[in-house]
């Protein structure tokens, strides 16, 4: 069984959000399987600062939907985007 890379931009609700608090909240939300290797942070505009966490989740868990959800149904999350995937 092989494992899948994604890259994801979260992007939070508003400049004024706890992103160390939403990281935590993120990764307690993940489905069974799926864990993060790691975030980035990419300043967008106004001081809003987009998540990028990379999500490795194992290759017959059926994509990345399960992740997206479970992210998008994070309090204080505006919405979700798959930026790349790989083969590990």
């Amino acid at each position: 069984m092989g494992k899948v890379a994604a890259k994801l931009k979260v992007m939070p609700e508003s400049p004024d959000v706890d992103l160390d608090r939403l990281q935590e909240r993120i990764e307690q939300g993940l489905p069974e399987g799926a864990k993060i290797n790691g975030f980035e942070r990419d300043d967008i505009a106004f001081g809003l600062v987009a998540l990028l966490p990379t999500v490795i989740v194992p290759d017959d868990a059926g994509g990345t939907e399960a992740v997206e959800d479970s992210i998008s149904n994070v309090e204080e999350v505006e919405s979700v985007e798959v930026r790349n995937v790989g083969r590990i």
